[in-house]
């Protein structure tokens, strides 16, 4: 099938970025290349907010080069955006008369509202948050939503961003008395909304500082997972980045791992934004979105092919991206997954396990996945499908779920499991890593009575005696195979239980 690209051009106040998305098999797109240039067109504003000749001559050189690596695209569509600077340039129409001339590119200058707009529906549309308020800071303005059940309540944009908020410091380090200046503007600021107050929802940020902070956190962690996406970090967090990039030499800040050289001079106050509103939203935690306005941007183009500006379910969409991606077979997993759904029933009905419905919802999301690492080496499978399903991101997922998804589906014994989760041990408790190999080895057990992926195994009777499980499976056709993996892989069922099962296998 031939790939569809699509391409979006975002003129935002410190950097401009050049990202290329493929169409996924799914309907939904995937990144592909990521173009960065800092630029700092707000440093090109002159009194009287027109940008000066320097300014659009480095916005429209930084506009050919991306024409450049565009060219070797075959693209659907390409659109240009532009954000707070270009925004409050007194002289914009004749900034998108010249890129128009000299580029060929029509620049599209966002509203407050629009920007806000499509920074909410880029997190609603890639996590599985149902309320929150949404941050997005960039150089020149700060955009913040509140939307409940998914949709839109509130939005507002402030005309600060992180480049100007810096000129409350006269040096990199600000003394206590700029911090203490700072931290009361940004008060004020956010008290003239009364949205914002008290909401106790997540606090969910979007945009290079959010990134940069989010990285160094995970590097003062030792942070044992990769990705950024729904990270997770809480107050004493913030503040202990806060304090500790303050408390540093100026000319060591381009030193501090996880922080861009472009942002040394700007994260101070963004960190500063990010935790003022923390403290006035009351927010439960702080969750990073590497999905922002340009993903936005193309779900609203996405939607007019979809009929709906939302993605019903972000989750199954995303699972849905990962057996397209592995080429999973969808008969063989629907089957496994109706005939764990009758041994999971049985044993918890049984009180052979204690097994609630949130269980089954986590064990039914590794059923679609189980050993998908076997898409690149059988003999390894079990490491490969850990690795790659605790490395991904998958939209909808945070972290620790992400975790506990990749656990059961790549399980394969007691041993390779306690492998893989050494360097998580902290994030369980002894019981709830007990649970996760018990829905493991049911998932393991239930997978070798579809060995062939040819659903000869109809359906299971489960008869407990004081000695034994015995299941009948019933077959249609010949289950020899099925009969083989099955008596191979009980013992990791019996282990479960504890119990003894004998299998009987009725044609």
């Amino acid at each position: 099938m031939e790939k569809l690209y699509y391409a979006i051009v975002d003129i935002g106040s410190n950097t401009m970025r050049l990202v290329i998305y493929v169409r996924e098999k799914g309907g939904r797109l995937k990144e592909v290349e990521n173009v960065k240039a800092v630029a700092r067109l707000r440093t090109f504003l002159e009194e009287g907010n027109k940008l000066n000749k320097a300014g659009i001559k480095r916005l429209i050189k930084t506009l050919k080069s991306f024409k450049e690596v565009l060219s070797t695209y075959q693209l659907e569509d390409v659109v240009c955006v532009a954000t707070a600077t270009i925004r409050q340039a007194r002289n914009n129409k004749a900034i998108v008369r010249e890129v128009q001339q000299q580029t060929g590119m029509t620049i599209n200058i966002l509203s407050e509202e629009e920007e806000a707009y499509y920074g909410y529906l880029a997190v609603v549309n890639s996590t599985s948050i149902e309320t929150g308020i949404t941050i997005d800071i960039g150089g020149g303005s700060t955009e913040v939503t509140y939307f409940e059940n998914r949709e839109l309540r509130h939005a507002h944009s402030f005309p600060f961003g992180a480049l100007t908020l810096k000129d409350f410091f006269k040096n990199a380090i600000p003394t206590k008395k700029e911090l203490s200046e700072l931290r009361q503007y940004l008060r004020d600021q956010f008290a003239i909304l009364p949205w914002l107050q008290n909401k106790a929802v997540p606090l969910i940020a979007i945009g290079g500082s959010a990134r940069n902070m989010a990285q160094i956190d995970q590097n003062i962690k030792k942070y044992p997972l990769a990705g950024l996406h729904q990270y997770k970090m809480y107050d004493s967090d913030i503040a202990q980045i806060s304090n500790y990039l303050t408390s540093i030499e100026a000319n060591k800040l381009t030193k501090v791992e996880g922080l861009s050289k472009d942002r040394a001079d700007i994260i101070i106050p963004a960190i500063e934004v990010f935790h003022n509103l923390y403290h006035i939203v009351q927010a439960d935690s702080f969750i990073l979105s590497r999905k922002g306005l340009r993903d936005g941007v193309f779900y609203e183009h996405l939607s007019k092919e979809m009929g709906s500006i939302l993605f019903p379910n972000v989750l199954e969409d995303s699972i849905q991206e990962l057996i397209n991606d592995y080429d999973l077979n969808p008969k063989h997993i629907l089957h496994v997954q109706y005939l764990t759904r009758q041994l999971f029933d049985y044993v918890k009905d049984s009180g052979l396990l204690h097994l609630t419905k949130k269980d089954w919802n986590l064990v039914k999301k590794a059923s679609f996945l189980y050993h998908l690492g076997e898409y690149i080496d059988a003999e390894s499978s079990a490491q490969h499908t850990f690795y790659l399903l605790a490395n991904r991101t998958i939209d909808g997922l945070m972290h620790k779920d992400r975790l506990e998804l990749a656990l059961i589906a790549s399980y394969k014994n007691k041993t390779v499991f306690k492998q893989f989760i050494k360097p998580y041990k902290e994030w369980f408790l002894k019981e709830e890593q007990k649970k996760l190999r018990q829905l493991g080895s049911l998932l393991k057990f239930s997978y070798s009575l579809d060995a062939t992926k040819r659903q000869v195994i109809k359906k299971i009777d489960c008869n407990l005696s004081k000695e034994k499980l015995a299941l009948t499976l019933h077959c249609a056709g010949d289950a020899k195979p099925e009969e083989y993996q099955s008596e191979k892989q009980k013992k990791h069922l019996e282990k479960a239980i504890k119990q003894d099962v004998e299998l009987r296998f009725d044609y």
